[in-house]
């Protein structure tokens, strides 16, 4: 079973260099500590080096080590603007304009990726999800065959057996009412997440119809979306539309959906929309105690990923290990 141990392991082998954007907030600079005082994970601290310093200083952290990189005081600044004007030359971007975007940590952080300065990038402590994927979206570009930027989140919980039971659900914080064929994009990235993390995918597209028990254009969604991702993956273990229990219960699976290889024992899990997946995954975490790593952002040509603004020092230290581990 894939774990924290076996991410770092990995990691100490091959190691990364990891961006955070929010150099002067307390819970980056506690992650940042914890990864200076190992040797697997290098983190780049964005931000006026003094404001840092003082805020580790005041926070009671060593960041002794750690790279600081200032927008304002960038010797490849120059570089990095023209760059950034020919990425979004089809928007008539000029030098002035470029400059004023970049000083933005958002964005000066994601061309440090960019130009290869660093091997990913969490942001989001103190901004919103769309000011992350924004510049990911304008500057790293999705992958060759993708079409959106989607997300999933891995849930763990310690099982009777000693392992952990590992879940992952998608899209719960990027796309708010996707396509049949945003659904199938959706289930491909996902089923190569849930990989890297150990999961072997049993994918369940997830409505409030088994196999035709309702109707509507929501069902039909989701039916027409699970056709055409078996037919894109035939090689995944993928089944739908089905209803949560009888994806989960095999006592229900018996009943509602027989002769399949998903029902009943589903671990990988598509959802209609966004409203779906936010409340389901809040529900595993909060009350089926679970812990929720993600977003994971999928689809982009890099590891970028975005930060609860709710999240503590330990979240920003295990999104950092999840997002070089994606690397």
């Amino acid at each position: 079973m894939y774990t924290f141990g076996t991410m770092i392991q990995k990691l100490k082998e091959n190691p990364k260099t990891i961006v955070f954007t929010e150099g002067t907030d307390p819970r980056i600079l506690e992650a940042a500590s914890r990864l200076l005082a190992s040797n697997f994970l290098k983190p780049i601290l964005v931000g006026n080096p003094d404001a840092i310093e003082a805020a580790a200083e005041e926070a009671g952290y060593n960041i002794r080590g750690a790279q600081i990189i200032d927008p304002e005081n960038f010797d490849r600044f120059d570089e990095m603007v023209e760059m950034f004007c020919e990425i979004r030359k089809s928007k008539g971007v000029t030098p002035e304009q470029a400059k004023k975007v970049l000083s933005g940590a958002n964005y000066f952080g994601t061309m440090l990726i960019k130009m290869g300065i660093g091997d990913c990038l969490l942001g989001g402590a103190t901004y919103s999800t769309a000011d992350t994927v924004r510049p990911a979206l304008q500057i790293i570009k999705t992958k060759p065959g993708n079409k959106i930027v989607s997300s999933c989140f891995i849930l763990v919980r310690p099982s009777a057996t000693g392992d952990n039971e590992l879940l992952a659900m998608a899209d719960c914080a990027i796309n708010i009412k996707p396509t049949e064929d945003e659904l199938v994009e959706i289930c491909g990235e996902t089923v190569s997440c849930a990989k890297i993390f150990g999961i072997e995918p049993k994918v369940a597209f997830l409505s409030y119809s088994t196999v035709g028990s309702g109707s509507g254009e929501d069902v039909d969604k989701m039916r027409n979306a699970c056709a055409k991702a078996k037919a894109a993956f035939p090689d995944e273990a993928i089944d739908g539309e089905m209803q949560f229990d009888a994806a989960v219960s095999p006592t229900v699976a018996r009943t509602k959906i027989k002769d399949s290889k998903v029902a009943g024992y589903a671990n990988t899990f598509i959802f209609p929309d966004i409203n779906a997946g936010n409340i389901g995954y809040k529900i595993a975490q909060r009350l089926g105690g679970f812990d929720a790593y993600g977003p994971i952002l999928l689809g982009l040509n890099a590891p970028i990923n975005d930060l609860s603004r709710g999240c503590n020092a330990l979240e920003v230290y295990s999104m950092a290990i999840v997002t070089a581990a994606l690397a």
